[in-house]
């Protein structure tokens, strides 16, 4: 008789517990989260996209958007730097996937593990492998990738070219070639911004003189930054700046495009955030409006760059930094973001439909081209790296000698433990 009183109750508390409220288990958050990234101006529309659905899904929740302007987040990593090592990390913070994070907070011990995160939604089956294990050591995965940009893309306008009577150059001897007519008429053959957007042309020259095998040696060690083939990338690209504009230095990357835009400049190689900018701040049609193309010498090789999210250690809001990084590994909020920020998706499922020509034929060439990783936007290299290439690339600026210049690349190499 107690027996069956016994199984009569189990099954009574089971059904209790099956027919309870699901809201009632599920933990509703509340109070701050802190996102830091450099999203500002004219990238601050896809940025709002996620923050949007995450407001959605968490009502309850302050979002603090704590953005620090900057191309490529030169100020931003001055400012995390100082809150890293003050004991105040925020929330989650934008990074570069790859050694811009794992060589610098993740080798500090700062960063948690993110693999039972990507186990729990499924994410391992969808972010292509390739990319799993660059966010990933052997001893975790350390961010959520957003979006894949490509770095090593020429811009035009297709009009401004036939009124011109220039056509794309294929390799960098074709603008050569074509730059010094282009500057007889008055007309910036390739428009330049500020410092880092050097930084920015360097990788692409450099990918164009050198191959991409030899790009991937140089950063695992093989290859030194001071051989015959490291020099003749500088040498190039010493060539290729005496067509570009004086004003560089006092420029955005934003105003260098509009050069182009406007007729002034027949070129420019940015990451397709340009495409971004152009097609939701200047409302231009890709494929009309303007064009595109592998930055010289690179065609069949895609030089990428993934934006990604993390968690750091000791933060105060760790269930919505948590809830946070779930939005933006989604479907959902990949699709909401990239199309307006000018990317294509990190994930294998995305929705082409709601991509525009240009992202839709940077999937294709992600699909099928050699991929190799930025410099300029912390996949290849470490902090310490890319910090001293800024001290590097001023100086030649200043100098042009390239011998001096990939000298000074291989004595930072060594310091920054490259190849070891």
């Amino acid at each position: 008789m107690k027996k069956a009183f016994a199984k009569i109750l189990i099954v009574m508390v089971a059904a209790l517990l099956l027919s309870a409220p699901q809201n009632a288990v599920a933990k509703e958050l509340s109070g701050d989260l802190e996102i830091f990234s450099w999203w500002a101006g004219d990238e601050g529309p896809a940025l709002q996209a996620l923050i949007d659905i995450y407001k959605k899904q968490n009502p309850k929740v302050e979002v603090i958007n704590a953005t620090v302007t900057g191309g490529s987040g030169v100020n931003a990593k001055a400012v995390l730097k100082t809150r890293m090592l003050g004991g105040e990390p925020p929330d989650s913070f934008q990074v570069h996937a790859g050694q811009e994070l794992i060589g610098t907070w993740v080798k500090a011990d700062r960063m948690e593990d993110l693999t039972p995160l990507f186990k729990e939604m499924g994410w391992m089956d969808v972010f292509p492998k390739g990319l799993v294990k660059l966010i990933g050591t052997d001893k975790g995965i350390w961010s959520v990738p957003v979006n894949i940009h490509r770095s090593n893309v020429l811009w035009y306008v297709p009009a401004n070219l036939k009124k011109w009577g220039v056509e794309v150059p294929n390799n960098w001897n074709d603008f050569l070639a074509i730059a010094p007519k282009l500057k007889a008429k008055g007309i910036v053959p390739l428009a330049l911004a500020q410092n880092w957007t050097a930084n920015h042309l360097w990788e692409s020259v450099a990918l164009a003189a050198v191959g991409a095998d030899n790009w991937d040696a140089l950063w695992s060690g093989k290859l030194k930054f001071n051989s015959p083939e490291g020099v003749k990338a500088w040498e190039l690209f010493g060539k290729v700046l005496e067509f570009t504009n004086a004003d560089a230095s006092s420029l955005s990357w934003q105003q260098a495009t509009d050069m182009v835009i406007d007729g002034r400049a027949a070129f420019n190689i940015m990451g397709d955030w340009a495409a971004g900018y152009m097609v939701t701040t200047k409302k231009m049609a890709p494929g009309k409006d303007f064009g595109w193309a592998a930055s010289p010498g690179t065609s069949g090789k895609f030089m990428f760059l993934a934006d990604s999210f993390c968690l750091p250690k000791g933060v105060a809001h760790r269930d919505n930094a948590i809830a946070w990084l779930k939005v933006l590994g989604s479907k959902e909020g990949s699709d909401a973001f990239n199309p307006i920020k000018g990317s294509i998706s990190a994930r294998v499922d995305s929705d082409l439909s709601k991509y525009n020509d240009y992202l839709q034929s940077a999937a294709a060439d992600f699909g099928k081209d050699r991929v190799v990783g930025s410099l300029a936007h912390g996949v290849a290299a470490n902090e310490t790296f890319m910090g001293g290439f800024a001290s590097v690339m001023e100086m030649f600026l200043k100098t042009k000698n390239a011998k001096a210049a990939a000298a000074a690349c291989q004595q930072l190499a060594d310091k920054a433990g490259i190849g070891r």
